[in-house]
């Protein structure tokens, strides 16, 4: 995506530069209400947008969406700047565009959240970001769950469901031969080297139960069915059933000892 010439059908290596002195005059311009002054003050920091795209050139989104939905964001900078502020436009359009991607990125999650936990996580980053301008610091969980009257759990819970969803396959690491995946630092708690042993156990002895009894620890035990759904499935009585599945684990636990 970086290295892409044509977004959108627009040639980037053809995007125009202005300096400080014309931006200046097409915002006054811009806010006197002429059209063409705002038209080619939007072309002229498209190579604004394209920068700030570039930072989301790791995920698998069309440059293209993300080149549009961050030109809305530039858009929406220049409606509401204000040009009395001693303030560059880049320094506050960044952000803008930045906020823009971001919620569309968020809004078009292939995990879908409810609206009352992303409504709860935006007012929870908005309240982190004030927070952090006047007191220099981030705010903690507990500031923000008492600033917008709810609990703690409930802060955590929506700013992680915001969160992009991680592929195992992921890199995050390479040695300069291979790649190391989020997978391989996961740790398998279930399928450890114990409960391999005791599975090829377990399935060693099953072998040696008759057939009834084979069959019906197989139901019970893997498949997680009742006694009565196996007296159903197999046409015997409840009690017969009980009786076999007490005779095979009284069988297994011989063969185990």
């Amino acid at each position: 995506m970086i290295n892409k010439v044509e977004i959108c059908g627009v040639n980037t290596n053809k995007l125009p530069i202005l300096s400080n002195e014309e931006k200046k005059e097409l915002l006054i311009k811009i806010k006197n209400g002429d059209k063409k002054a705002r038209e080619k003050f939007i072309n002229g920091n498209l190579r604004l947008v394209l920068s700030v795209v570039q930072r989301f050139s790791g995920r698998a989104e069309s440059a293209d969406d993300l080149f549009q939905i961050g030109c809305i964001g530039l858009i929406k900078a220049i409606d509401n700047f204000d040009i009395s502020l001693n303030v560059q436009f880049s320094t506050y359009a960044v952000p803008m565009i930045i906020g823009e991607i971001r919620r569309y990125l968020r809004d078009n999650n292939s995990i879908r959240v409810s609206r009352s936990i992303k409504d709860l996580a935006y007012k929870s980053i908005a309240f982190k970001n004030k927070y952090l301008r006047e007191n220099n610091r981030e705010p903690s969980i507990e500031e923000i769950a008492k600033e917008l009257n709810v609990e703690p759990e409930e802060i955590s819970l929506s700013l992680g469901a915001i969160q992009d969803p991680v592929s195992f396959q992921e890199p995050v690491f390479n040695d300069g031969t291979e790649n190391i995946f989020i997978i391989d630092q996961v740790s398998d708690r279930k399928n450890t080297d114990d409960k391999w042993t005791e599975s090829i156990t377990i399935s060693e002895l099953m072998k040696k139960l008759n057939e009834k009894e084979e069959m019906i620890i197989s139901k019970r035990f893997f498949d997680g069915k009742t006694q009565m759904e196996v007296a159903e499935e197999i046409g015997i009585s409840q009690a017969q059933v009980s009786r076999l599945e007490k005779s095979a684990i009284n069988h297994i636990k011989r063969l185990y000892n």
